[in-house]
């Protein structure tokens, strides 16, 4: 934290530009140091134009970027440098800054830097790296959302709530003498912890359910040889990914693609046809096939006209699954009351539809905040989990200062969402609603 970094903020290839950023109390010093611009004038939020010099050699002409401490994004001093984008002019103006002091930067270290400075909290540090790795819109959205402050509105009012009955508990403990506190009974604090779990929960089935907006869904094509398995995956990524012909087994091993749809991602798998093979390759792909069931979060069980006692014993292995059956073939017959297509004709609407509108009503989570990804999760499901043990204890007729423990798990789990742990704002609270040092 002492030491000023240095990273080369964009992809070291033959860009157009390529950005070199520092940060650290020495960054302005150390680019000046090989800057024909004094920079130790230059105001923040301000750039100038100059050249890059190794003693009397001109390496580049460059665009210098200064963000002075506090208000930059490591809350510190930041230089970026803007050069010409070249792989070995980029790395020459790298490998110079390190000659002059600089420490070559680690994996997010001047996220890391915000975070431990006190400019964001752990949320908007994982929702910076989500922004980035984004690959649809509801990573975006939620991203973007994240980074300004989505998940401390969602926690914060949970941990308010939750000081308000630690602090009067407390008060009662330490204080029953004083008459202006609330006597905090069992009767008056279950229905504040009921109303509080309805709370955690929600936010935990939300969570989860735009989750997979946001991460899609594995998705495995399954059904006997030859039904129309590959001819259903190409018609859903429009190519021809997968080989299609007459012959049975023809796909012997996991063919994966990724599509996009209105209201979700799907990863196919087009899995091999199950069958017993004395082929063992076919047999491995088989294998793989049913480990493929097992992962996925969505089986899309492909039948046609032959409907036989093959499909059913294929059923054995899905019925117990997430799955949606699928009927291929529907200009040979349309009967039935599955969803109908023709994979070879391309004539999958009637799938895809049916699929954007069982995502529609979490797809519109998108407009809420939501926690983003397992860790948050976990922590507001581990929270939740101390507060149904309070109830359980208040319902047992047990001392209420004996709940205290753990309402102060479930505040610790919901601090550490946010990155912070204290009990410092605890008592400060107290003090504030209560007037103890009036």
């Amino acid at each position: 934290m002492f030491e000023t970094i240095v990273a080369i903020s964009t992809a070291v290839n033959d860009n157009a530009i390529a950005i070199i950023r520092l940060s650290g109390d020495q960054a302005i010093e150390i680019v000046d140091g090989i800057y024909s611009k004094d920079l130790s004038q230059q105001d923040g939020f301000t750039m100038s134009h100059g050249y890059i010099q190794d003693g009397e050699e001109i390496i580049d002409e460059v665009l210098v970027s200064v963000f002075r401490a506090p208000n930059s994004y490591t809350r510190e001093d930041i230089v970026e440098i803007n050069t010409h984008g070249g792989a070995y002019v980029t790395r020459k103006i790298f490998n110079l800054l390190l000659t002059k002091g600089a420490r070559m930067a680690g994996p997010g270290e001047f996220t890391k830097r915000a975070y431990l400075n006190g400019r964001i909290n752990l949320s908007q540090a994982e929702s910076i790296n989500d922004l980035i790795n984004a690959n649809n819109e509801a990573k975006a959205v939620s991203s973007i959302k994240g980074v300004n402050g989505s998940i401390s509105r969602l926690i914060e009012p949970l941990l308010e709530e939750l000081m308000q009955v630690i602090g009067t508990i407390e008060v009662n403990i330490d204080y029953p003498e004083y008459d202006d506190v609330v006597i905090m009974t069992n009767e008056k604090v279950l229905p504040l912890l009921k109303d509080f779990l309805i709370k955690a929960n929600d936010i935990v089935d939300k969570a989860r359910r735009f989750r997979v907006i946001k991460d899609g869904i594995k998705v495995a094509i399954v059904g006997k040889p030859n039904v129309g398995k590959s001819s259903l995956l190409n018609a859903l990524v429009q190519k021809d990914k997968a080989i299609v012909t007459d012959i049975p087994g023809t796909t012997r091993d996991l063919i994966e693609d990724t599509i996009n749809l209105k209201n979700i991602s799907l990863h196919l798998i087009d899995t091999a046809g199950i069958r017993e093979s004395d082929d063992i390759i076919e047999a491995e792909g088989i294998n793989r096939s049913l480990k493929a069931i097992e992962e996925a979060d969505l089986i899309l069980f492909v039948i046609d006209h032959t409907y036989n006692e093959e499909d059913e014993k294929l059923f054995e292995y899905i019925k117990d699954r997430n799955y949606l059956i699928v009927r291929n073939k529907k200009d040979l017959d349309d009967s039935g009351s599955q969803i109908k297509i023709a994979a070879r004709e391309k004539d999958i609407s009637e799938l895809t539809d049916y699929l954007e509108q069982q995502y529609a009503d979490d797809y519109s989570l998108i407009n809420e905040d939501v926690l983003n990804n397992e860790r948050q999760i976990s922590l507001m499901f581990m929270a939740a989990n101390e507060i149904k043990e309070a109830i359980e204890a208040v319902n047992e007729g047990r001392e209420i200062d004996l709940i205290s423990d753990d309402l102060y798990s479930a505040y610790h789990y919901l601090k550490e969402i946010l990155g912070e742990e204290s009990r410092d704002d605890l008592i400060d609270s107290l003090f504030r609603n209560f007037c103890l040092g009036k």
